[in-house]
């Protein structure tokens, strides 16, 4: 058994999509989370920034007692987790886009991808599609804006509705039948997004498989927190003071928001 936290950072808020899936899954573990609002997006960062940026949340994590991090973002993933893995004596969970089971199940042979410009231009994407997307046409949009609405709560606006559906529709014609969302960050956008493509397409993100991931390296290093005399604790950190960690994650007992400097 083992009680420390589960580290989760992302850069902002996005992958608090991520740390609902693994406290859904994983009910009895702790939880620390990092949002790097301050450095949000980090896809239109340089390789060498992002990689400072992961470092640093990665060491505040380590600090902090964690027994497993999850890179919560695609961009940071892409770029940076192999380094990651080479310089921390810690198991890292990686993010990347939900490209193969959205290969393994399209029946258009034609899927969308809303990412990052720096998650789309990473070598690790590439890698990706060229693996599992022989025979099948991708259109790749970035998403431009999107993160910093999410990063400030303005998520049900009209500016949000007019961004989603310039990048959607087009994707639309080109009669996807997959979108798949390559930033933790668009989860959030769901609801939106299917008042735009109704009940044809299907929305695929990584949560899920990345809370799996996350429980099978735990058990295998016999890392899980089986106590149940205890209920578990969670914490959140944010490097600039906003309500939106509070709106997004919505039930927030046994949470504490911290605001400080990271």
């Amino acid at each position: 058994m083992n009680t420390k936290p589960i580290g989760v950072f992302d850069s902002g808020v996005g992958g608090l999509s991520i740390r609902k899936e693994i406290i859904e899954l994983l009910p009895m573990e702790n939880t620390i989370y990092l949002a790097d609002s301050k450095n949000a997006p980090y896809g239109n960062k340089s390789k060498e920034e992002i990689l400072r940026l992961c470092k640093k949340n990665t060491e505040k994590l380590i600090q902090l007692g964690c027994k497993i991090i999850v890179v919560a973002c695609n961009t940071a993933t892409t770029n940076a987790i192999n380094i990651l893995r080479a310089s921390y004596d810690i198991p890292f969970i990686g993010i990347e886009p939900a490209i193969k089971p959205a290969a393994l199940q399209t029946q258009s042979k034609i899927i969308g991808i809303l990412a990052t410009q720096g998650t789309l231009n990473s070598s690790l994407f590439a890698e990706t599609s060229k693996k599992h997307m022989e025979g099948i046409k991708i259109i790749e949009t970035v998403g431009k804006g999107l993160v910093p609405l999410i990063e400030e709560n303005r998520i049900n606006t009209p500016e949000m509705r007019d961004l989603l559906k310039g990048y959607i529709s087009p994707m639309i014609s080109e009669k996807i039948d997959h979108l798949v969302l390559g930033c933790s960050h668009y989860p959030f956008l769901i609801p939106e997004i299917k008042k735009i493509t109704g009940n044809s397409i299907s929305i695929i993100d990584s949560g899920r498989a990345v809370a799996i991931q996350t429980k099978t390296i735990l058990a295998s290093e016999q890392h899980l927190n089986i106590q149940i005399s205890s209920k578990s604790r969670h914490i959140i950190y944010s490097n600039i003071k906003s309500n939106t960690a509070k709106a997004l994650i919505g039930d927030y007992k046994n949470v504490s928001i911290i605001f400080e400097s990271f």
